[in-house]
């Protein structure tokens, strides 16, 4: 059964997804950039309802009164292509820095240039980066959200950290606060993975960090704050579902918090 609704809901993403697209592109490329936001938004949200409506996979969010005003900085903790969409319909005006190869992409890469996203070089130097962060500070002045993954990739619950500087040298540069973001996304939407799992989780926004502190230390702090945090939604999650497979990354970093716990 899971196998079949798993199949179901791929069936449906795909096709929601390019007749999204496809009939709604005149409203979207003759609407304003901020108007236009609208359609991202009403598919990201109809994405959401497809895995509660076919796979049974649902989540509830913790602390949106910790997003401030303005510009700022979202950190994720990134598990699942299904957090690079899920949280766009409570989102104001955010900005993505991407790799240019997906601005490439026949129509897709269209939507994406029209909100302004900022591609990028990743093996780029030198006067290539100058010109992203001065691309962002535009886009941050305008008071937009950037979305940026503090570790670069997606990686399984549990797995340990291996967080990018990047994040560090652009809370430097625009000086707006970031707010770190956890959830176990992974454990029912799993990386590559064509079964999903039904279940109920919490994604946890937690206060921001403020502007102002020396990069390293901000560095520092941030990967200590997600990683605590990060443990303590794992246990929460695992223990309210209870019939989930979980991945070894989980199951090791589970049994380190519990030895921890008990020592």
């Amino acid at each position: 059964m899971l196998l079949l609704r798993s199949i179901l809901f791929n069936t449906a993403f795909y096709t929601n997804t390019i007749l999204r697209m496809i009939l709604l592109s005149p409203v979207y490329f003759l609407s304003p950039r901020k108007a236009a936001f609208r359609v991202p938004k009403a598919w990201a949200a109809s994405n959401n309802w497809l895995m509660e409506k076919i796979v049974g996979a649902t989540f509830e969010i913790e602390g949106i009164e910790n997003i401030p005003e303005g510009g700022c900085i979202f950190a994720p903790k990134h598990q699942s292509a299904w957090d690079t969409f899920a949280l766009l319909p409570y989102q104001r005006d955010p900005v993505y820095i991407l790799k240019r190869e997906l601005m490439w992409i026949p129509l897709f890469g269209w939507y994406v240039a029209k909100q302004r996203m900022i591609p990028v070089n990743r093996g780029a130097r030198g006067k290539v980066m100058v010109e992203v962060m001065k691309r962002t500070r535009q886009e941050m002045d305008n008071g937009r959200q950037l979305i940026i993954y503090p570790e670069g990739t997606r990686k399984p619950p549990g797995a340990p950290p291996e967080y990018r500087y990047g994040i560090a040298r652009i809370y430097r540069d625009v000086k707006v606060p970031v707010v770190p973001i956890v959830a176990h996304w992974g454990l029912f939407w799993g990386r590559r993975k064509l079964v999903k799992y039904p279940g109920r989780f919490k994604v946890r926004i937690l206060p921001p960090i403020e502007p102002g502190m020396d990069p390293d230390t901000f560095y520092a702090h941030l990967i200590e704050t997600l990683e605590k945090a990060s443990d303590e939604l794992l246990i929460e999650t695992v223990e309210a579902n209870p019939h989930l497979p979980l991945p070894p990354t989980a199951v090791k970093r589970l049994a380190e918090l519990r030895a921890q716990s008990a020592a």
